[in-house]
């Protein structure tokens, strides 16, 4: 037998360091290489399947039979993940054609206080709403009431905004929906607000202010301005049938969101049924679909991990997975959470959620952010225009444990 190179260090260990090292250098290069994200991630995936493919093999198995047992596990959720994506994609669209956002200017104040209420909108939107949706049309209104002139800051905080709201709601977020279908109690979720409020203060003030200095909201008169109510109605339906297809499933059979994209197909639905009356803007569709398929590819690559097991569960290790989410799919990372059990679901809901906002590829949402606005894929103005972010994660964390303490609980 040949020796270990490392004293205790074995070909096992070796090719776990391998995995991450491939998947650290595509995040590497995609914020390096953020005009080509697409590319980037497409080769990091297909590096990775095939040393997994020749090597080691699957979590499932090894082979042919591995990987196709691999996706048959992971199918689900990459296509509701591409069908909301590119579904709100038009329906934000949708949203721009009703002229709301051309009325938008007359109801903020031109002052920095307006670019904070937007803020706050998507918060309340983002938790009853697919956080997505909720980023998607908060962008949506900010490149208008702003007249197109939006800091990669902003936007940022329009992202952790979104993640905010989503973080405490079960229904606002894919993780938080994986939380209650495993049992955890959706007040428990809740728990999280008190997070996620703060954070929306501590991020959403001083980015509005940079905002508003950059350039503030444009009052435009909003005489003779007329509203389209058959985009609005079609906007009411989508996001209606999305909301009704994860609650109704809930209460009838909530087993069935892993066996169909339930989510995804509901919008994909009702898109077309209102075709009728309100036509959508099929012009978008080349550039979400590329968004859709950039995230698909990273979560994948992140779904190949061999993250089998994290440090016990405990508040430190918490806001550790925080950190890890803004680079590392926090889907997967939240599904072993569930596994090892015995988490403060609220402060892990908070942590794997709004810390995603930290880089714009660490959330579904800011990826469909960057997808309608290129600006936003540059990682360096991200951190750079965005730091308020980080340190809203750290303030509303911390504050969160010290009013609330670490209260870990078994799944039911």
């Amino acid at each position: 037998m040949a020796a270990n190179i490392v004293p205790g260090f074995g070909a096992h260990d070796l090719s776990v360091l391998i995995d991450f090292l491939l998947f650290g250098a595509t995040l590497a290069c995609v914020a390096i290489f953020h005009r080509h994200t697409l590319s980037v991630a497409l080769i990091g995936l297909g590096t990775i399947t095939l040393k997994k493919f020749l090597g080691t093999g699957f979590n499932e198995g090894a082979g042919f039979p591995g990987l196709f047992a691999h996706f048959a596990n992971e199918w689900v959720l990459l296509a509701n993940l591409f069908l909301l994506l590119v579904g709100f994609a038009l329906l934000a669209r949708h949203f721009e054609a009703s002229r709301v956002p051309d009325w938008m200017p007359a109801a903020l104040s031109d002052n920095w206080t307006g670019g904070f209420v937007l803020l706050t909108l998507v918060f309340v939107l983002s938790s009853f709403l697919d956080n997505i949706a909720g980023a998607l049309i908060g962008a949506t209104v900010a490149k208008h009431v702003f007249k197109g002139r939006v800091r990669v800051g902003y936007l940022a905080a329009i992202v952790a905004a979104a993640n905010a709201g989503g973080a405490g709601s079960v229904i606002g977020d894919t993780t938080t929906t994986m939380l209650w279908i495993a049992g955890v109690s959706p007040l428990s979720v809740l728990d999280a607000y008190v997070a996620a409020t703060c954070a929306l203060f501590v991020a959403g003030i001083p980015a509005s202010l940079a905002q508003h200095k950059y350039a503030p909201i444009v009052k435009d008169s909003s005489s003779g301005l007329r509203i389209s109510f058959r985009y609005i109605a079609a906007v009411i339906i989508v996001l209606g049938a999305a909301i009704a297809a994860n609650v109704g499933a809930h209460f009838f059979d909530a087993h069935i969101l892993d066996k169909v994209p339930l989510i995804g197909l509901a919008v994909a639905a009702a898109i077309l049924l209102t075709i009728p009356i309100a036509r959508p803007d099929w012009s978008v569709l080349p550039g979400a679909a590329r968004g859709a398929v950039f995230l698909i590819a990273l979560v994948s690559a992140a779904s190949m991990m061999p993250v089998r097991s994290l440090p016990s569960p405990s508040w430190e290790t918490t806001l550790g997975l925080g950190f890890v989410s803004a680079v590392f799919d926090n889907i997967p990372l939240t599904a072993l959470a569930i596994k090892q059990g015995n988490y403060d679901w609220g402060l892990l809901a908070y942590a794997v959620g709004f810390g995603g906002s930290m880089i714009w590829f660490g959330s579904s949402a800011g990826v469909a952010v960057a997808g309608s606005m290129p600006e936003a894929r540059s990682t360096i103005r991200w951190l750079k225009e965005g730091w308020p972010v980080a340190l809203a994660y750290i303030v509303g964390f911390f504050l969160m444990l010290l009013l609330l303490g670490w209260n870990p609980e078994s799944l039911s």
